[in-house]
């Protein structure tokens, strides 16, 4: 019995004893404050400064076209040419008018003239004087009739050579050489756009819209556009335009259709590298004072909320829900959840569990780095 004793003990004290498993090592980074900015963009359509629609004022047969599609004109300068000859014609026939209401008028007064000293001598009634009198004002408005529709001819007659009201851009040209056009046609003869100057027209839904009159400053609209900075504008392909715009236009009611609410931002295109008709993206910017700047990295999405673990007392890990007001690079900017001092874990997250105990490693970099735009 004893030596069976003795065996029992010896085969025991051979057993592997279990250890408890280290805590892994994990990057840990204090978090602090900073200022930092973010960006929001908004799809945008741009047109020019002026967009007119180019329309005959009178009928006729498009005689010539001076110019040529996508070409730039000059205020002034002459585009379209209507065939003048019928024109020039009912000049000529308003002139003649003129010519013979102004006889019709000397006659009348002849009449007065000869009329008068018999009436005076009582040769005959005043009835015939005046009458006489009466038919000098009607040859007088027969004579103003006939001044105004030379004047109307005339107006007409310049109708015919169709000048740039504004300088700009010329547009497509659907109406051909030898076409009939009038005033009322469903297609204008082109479209000049004047684009020194382009806006870019963007909207805002209503939470944006309070969103935006709340954390920009100022006490009333007006106020507030005067002290937004400069935006920028994105275009089709992803780049900047490289030159910055202002936003100078609120809408003065929201669209019932959309519940969305317009705004224009104006910007310079001295080069001409924009047109109307053109999209992009209106991108504006926010400055955060005092912004806590977390890593996106640090983060982890669940049941549509995001969580960090933060690392409290005996380097414990507590899942914490966060509240994200934007990003800055790749950074979130955070309005609730975590406080500045607090640590919270860097990578590595996926592994980890409520409670779970870590060992913290200090990061080589400050979470509260600015984000370079």
């Amino acid at each position: 019995m004893l030596s069976a004793s003795a065996l029992f003990l010896a085969s025991c004290s051979q057993e592997p004893v279990q250890q408890k498993a280290a805590p892994q090592s994990l990057p840990v980074m204090e978090v602090t404050s900073t200022t930092a900015t973010t960006y929001q963009e908004y799809p945008a359509t741009i047109e020019g400064a002026l967009n007119v629609e180019i329309r005959p004022q009178v009928e006729g047969i498009l005689q010539q076209t001076f110019v040529d599609e996508g070409a730039f004109v000059n205020k002034g300068q002459a585009i379209f040419r209507i065939d003048a000859r019928p024109f020039k014609e009912r000049l000529a026939n308003a002139s003649a008018s003129v010519l013979s209401a102004q006889g019709m008028l000397a006659n009348a007064k002849l009449e007065v003239e000869k009329l008068t000293p018999l009436v005076q001598n009582k040769v005959i009634s005043d009835y015939q004087l005046k009458a006489a009198k009466t038919a000098v004002q009607v040859a007088e408005g027969n004579l103003a009739q006939a001044r105004a529709q030379v004047g109307t001819a005339k107006i007409d007659l310049g109708y015919t050579m169709i000048k740039a009201p504004v300088s700009g851009y010329i547009g497509r040209l659907p109406k051909k050489q030898g076409s009939l056009v009038a005033p009322n046609d469903a297609l204008a003869l082109t479209q000049l756009s004047d684009v020194h100057n382009v806006r870019a027209y963007f909207s805002l839904g209503e939470n944006d819209f309070v969103n935006f009159k709340a954390q920009y400053p100022g006490k009333n609209l007006a106020a507030k556009l005067k002290a937004l900075a400069p935006v920028k504008l994105v275009l089709s392909d992803r780049s900047d335009y490289n030159i910055p715009g202002k936003i100078d236009m609120i809408d003065g009611q929201f669209d019932q259709n959309t519940a969305a609410i317009t705004l224009r931002a104006t910007f310079p295109n001295t080069e001409g590298l924009l047109r109307s008709g053109n999209t992009g993206k209106v991108k504006m910017s926010l400055v955060h004072q005092k912004a806590v700047e977390i890593p996106v990295s640090s983060t982890i999405e669940l049941q549509d909320k995001v969580f960090v673990f933060a690392v409290g007392d005996s380097n414990k890990v507590s899942r914490l829900a966060i509240t994200i007001i934007g990003k800055s690079g790749d950074n979130y900017l955070i309005e609730d959840g975590i406080k500045p001092g607090q640590r919270i874990v860097l990578s590595g997250i996926d592994r980890l569990q409520e409670g779970t105990v870590i060992n913290p490693q200090k990061a080589s970099a400050k979470i509260n780095a600015i984000a370079k735009n």
